[in-house]
């Protein structure tokens, strides 16, 4: 096979140079390419074009072999294509992608069509590009090739912000100790991320004043962590769905603790704890402690307070929890006090997982606050909403405190002439009642609440 080498081919006289014959075959090596600044005719559409990256901002003319980033943003763009030649390519991309929101509008130079019509072709879904290849009189302007922005790339996880962010492995974890907000920016997808898990806990309530009744945990609610890991979570998880949400901002609420109340002038109850929020997830702030001959049940809540001391009814009963209602039950009922006369024992708040504890009167002892529920979605295993511990007095002098709950959360109620000690911040634990006699003994503070979210984030 002869080989001829030359740097330039130009015609003897004209502007066109022919190959060869008709039906002769050239082969372009793997690699070569052709610079398409002339006009190259019968060999066909390469199928490509070359990118101009200057954005275009305002209507324009095409020109084959070209390719245009064209952005939108400030209104449409008309792209008036080149005079048609078999073979010409153009492409055209949205480049803020914003052709949904203000098109790309694709107009015929004279009598040429675009995919045999002459009506203009109007682009005008977000991010798209598409590649045009002029073949012939009939059919003008064909698309070859199509894409989007979003194809390119798929975001496999959530991605969010808000709160204190920390990750436990392949999970991120917002964790909100006071009011803010929750942003999912992306929705993720089904093989990587497309749910969170929460925990969601209220205020809890304050005990009771002179012979009151402990305070109630806050309600306490929990996905099953079936969305972000295999971590540790109470019994109150089980089967309970993740949330699949919606690409926008959450504002959180997280409750604060029921002030305590002083034991003297007595009769007073405890205050609520308030309620906590995120998405479709409320809880409920605990239960108040009652006070001294209040025994009808006071205010329910995600827990019930304890019941008081009452003169003048056999048994001061303890606050409903789990108000209002759902499955499984975010708190527990509170203790009855104990009645009439000596001791003056009273009840302790519920918790989460538990009752609160009657009031005992031999030997003299005010109930036990409720145990509530430990969770590690955190990392850590940590107790929340715990019930608050009753307290009162004997005949010769005071009863046994009301112990805390078990998770920690809860606190005793006053077992001498001191305040009783408020609930750990952001536990959402009921708080102790106050002892009587003692115009200093004050109920403790309950404790605030705590919203945390959890979800995975990379392999």
């Amino acid at each position: 096979m002869s080989e001829v080498k030359v740097n330039k081919i130009s015609p003897r006289s004209g502007t066109e140079v022919t190959l060869g014959d008709s039906g002769d075959t050239f082969t372009i090596p793997s690699g070569a390419t052709i610079n398409n600044q002339g006009t190259a005719t019968n060999f066909g559409a390469t199928g490509s074009a070359s990118w101009n990256t200057t954005v275009k901002t305002s209507d324009f003319t095409a020109v084959a072999g070209e390719g245009y980033f064209v952005n939108t943003t400030s209104g449409e763009v008309d792209v008036t294509l080149p005079a048609g030649t078999a073979g010409a390519v153009v492409a055209v991309a949205d480049y803020a992608n914003t052709a949904d929101t203000n098109n790309i509008i694709l107009k015929q130079n004279g009598s040429d069509k675009i995919e045999g019509s002459t009506n203009d072709y109007i682009i005008n879904r977000e991010g798209a590009s598409i590649t045009l290849v002029y073949v012939d009189s009939t059919k003008g302007w064909i698309v070859t090739d199509t894409g989007n922005s979003t194809d390119a790339f798929d975001v496999k996880y959530i991605v969010a912000s808000g709160g204190t962010e920390s990750t436990s492995g392949n999970f991120k974890i917002h964790t909100f100790t006071g009011p803010g907000t929750f942003t999912i920016t992306c929705i993720g997808s089904a093989c990587g991320s497309n749910s969170v898990d929460y925990l969601v806990v209220a205020g809890g309530g304050s005990g009771g004043g002179r012979y009151g009744g402990g305070g109630g945990g806050g309600g306490y609610r929990e996905s099953s962590g079936a969305a972000s890991g295999c971590y540790t979570r109470s019994p109150l998880g089980a089967c309970v769905s993740a949330l699949t949400l919606p690409a926008t901002s959450y504002p959180i609420t997280v409750g604060a603790g029921g002030a305590g109340v002083p034991a003297v002038p007595g009769n007073d109850a405890g205050n609520r704890g308030s309620n906590s929020v995120f998405s479709t997830i409320t809880s409920a702030g605990g239960g108040v402690g009652q006070g001294q001959n209040t025994v009808s049940p006071l205010a329910p809540g995600g827990s019930g307070g304890g019941g008081s001391y009452g003169n003048s009814a056999p048994i001061a009963a303890g606050g409903s929890g789990n108000t209002p209602s759902v499955s499984p039950p975010q708190g527990s009922n509170g203790g009855n006090g104990h009645s009439p006369n000596a001791p003056y024992a009273t009840g302790g708040g519920g918790g989460a997982t538990e009752v609160g504890a009657n009031a005992t009167p031999s030997p003299s002892t005010a109930g036990r606050g409720g145990a509530g529920a430990t969770s590690c979605i955190t990392g850590l295993p940590v107790g929340r909403s715990g019930g608050g511990g009753g307290s009162g007095e004997a005949a010769s002098g005071p009863v046994n405190a009301g112990a805390a709950s078990p998770c920690g959360s809860g606190t005793a109620g006053a077992g001498s002439n001191t305040n009783a000690a408020s609930a750990a911040a952001n536990r959402g634990g009921g708080s102790g009642a106050a002892y009587y006699p003692g115009p200093s003994s004050n109920s403790g503070v309950g404790g605030s609440g705590i919203v945390v979210i959890r979800y995975k984030f990379q392999n």
